[in-house]
């Protein structure tokens, strides 16, 4: 369900026709509150999370058939009704120990929940004969801030990975004939033939590409095209990295060129969603939601999906973005809690909360034929393909709240011509050192 970063670049996603059912299911208590196990061992779990209405469907649906696997246990789901409130709001339940007993947590939050010792360590049951979810299960790049010194504090739930969606209407209204997927398959997808076609489409008076201003733009676009960001140690040293350099200066130029435009900038009414269905944009960084967007407008036949460019054509890890799973240390039903978060992050609780849906990727190993269900886009394994090889957003940046936004802001003085490359990688340097000490 996650459409990465966080929402505040794309609007909060309000409950809207989910309000009449999340007013009742709102009025559930937190751990604290939640009753004892009665006598005969059952047990009742609160667990809380933002949503569309069609996701919080799902939910729904997917506790009625928990319970009816495990009638000892109820279950009871508390939406939040923005993203934008969630975690204030979570927090202040975890500081008084009235929270939730399992709940959702944003990637750009996740750091911050894990350094505050409220997140119940899950290395032991996660390696139990119960656990329908091993830590080797999942793919081990999409764990990021959910791993403190060698403990494992929560795990995602699904992900999305930003592919670059292509519009094949507007290639050929540039002159394009190569298509891009096309090329990847036969390695010889570059940076120099990415960056030609953005030179076509703008020639041709369209937009070449969009992205989203958030940290897997510009780390994934440093990764793609060979650079450091940060080193194994957890200390920044894009600044000092000829390569990252040399990817920030090209990145800084497309966007004060106008060829990359930040979506988050573009006005209400007239956003990036609406200007790549409308055949205005040649490429759009974004995940497998797109699919909703672009069947809903009736276009879907024209567009495909293709991986990052790299110098050499071959394959580079970009950015992942991911919700993630915790349960509350204090909860006083562990083992119940447990039982709902491994059976709602297995390969099966994935497959039954994405089946249909188009809008993520799973996060573990046994669920990706929801990806590849219906043939669509015609090269989706590339979500497959990036997710493998692909990042969370680095935990030394993740645990310090509000830090990859303050460095996306740095990162947007540089794509509105406020800066130059070497003066933006050295504010971030200092930024990060200033609020992390490393």
């Amino acid at each position: 369900m996650w459409r990465s970063k966080n929402f505040t670049r794309r609007g909060i996603l309000a409950l809207g026709a989910a309000a009449a059912s999340a007013a009742v299911l709102t009025a559930c208590s937190g751990s604290s509150g939640a009753p004892a196990p009665a006598a005969g061992g059952n047990s009742s779990i609160v667990w809380s999370t933002w949503g569309t209405p069609e996701e919080l469907t799902r939910f729904n649906e997917f506790n009625k058939q928990f319970m009816e696997r495990h009638p000892d246990i109820k279950v009871k789901l508390q939406p939040v009704a923005s993203y934008g409130e969630y975690h204030s709001k979570l927090l202040a339940q975890l500081t008084s120990k009235t929270a939730p007993d399992v709940f959702y947590v944003g990637d750009d939050k996740l750091g911050q929940f894990v350094s505050s010792k409220r997140l119940m360590p899950l290395d032991e049951m996660m390696g139990s004969a119960t656990s329908k979810t091993k830590k080797e299960d999942f793919f081990p790049g999409t764990f990021g801030a959910a791993q403190q010194d060698g403990v494992t504090y929560a795990a995602p739930n699904d992900v999305n990975n930003d592919a670059l969606w292509y519009d094949k209407k507007v290639l050929a209204t540039a002159g394009i004939t190569e298509d891009p997927a096309a090329l990847a398959a036969e390695g010889k997808w570059t940076t120099d033939k990415y960056l030609e076609m953005n030179d076509k489409i703008a020639a041709a008076g369209l937009t070449g590409s969009m992205f989203w201003n958030y940290w897997a733009t510009h780390y994934g676009w440093i990764s793609a095209q060979g650079g450091t960001a940060y080193d194994a140690s957890g200390k920044f040293v894009g600044n000092s990295d000829p390569k990252t350099l040399a990817a920030v200066e090209t990145l800084g130029k497309y966007f004060q060129d106008k060829k990359f435009i930040a979506a988050d900038t573009l006005p209400d009414g007239a956003g990036a969603d609406s200007r790549f269905v409308t055949h205005k944009a040649g490429f759009f960084a974004q995940g497998r939601y797109t699919i909703g967007t672009l069947k809903g407008a009736g276009v879907e036949a024209d567009y495909d999906v293709v991986d990052w460019p790299t110098p050499d054509g071959k394959p580079a890890p970009t950015g992942i973005a991911a919700s993630y799973l915790a349960v509350n240390a204090d909860t006083k039903h562990k083992d119940a809690a447990f039982t709902f978060w491994t059976e709602f992050l297995s390969a099966e609780g994935q497959t039954f909360r994405l089946t249909g849906g188009g809008n993520a990727v799973p996060s573990i190993k046994g669920a990706d034929e929801v990806v590849l269900e219906d043939s669509y886009p015609t090269h989706a394994q590339t979500f497959l393909d990036m997710r493998d090889i692909g990042f969370a957003n680095y935990p030394a940046e993740a645990a310090v709240p509000a830090l990859s936004t303050d460095i996306s802001d740095l990162f947007l003085d540089l794509y509105e011509g406020k800066n130059d490359a070497r003066g933006t990688l050295d504010k971030v340097a200092a930024l990060i050192e200033a609020k992390t000490a490393k």
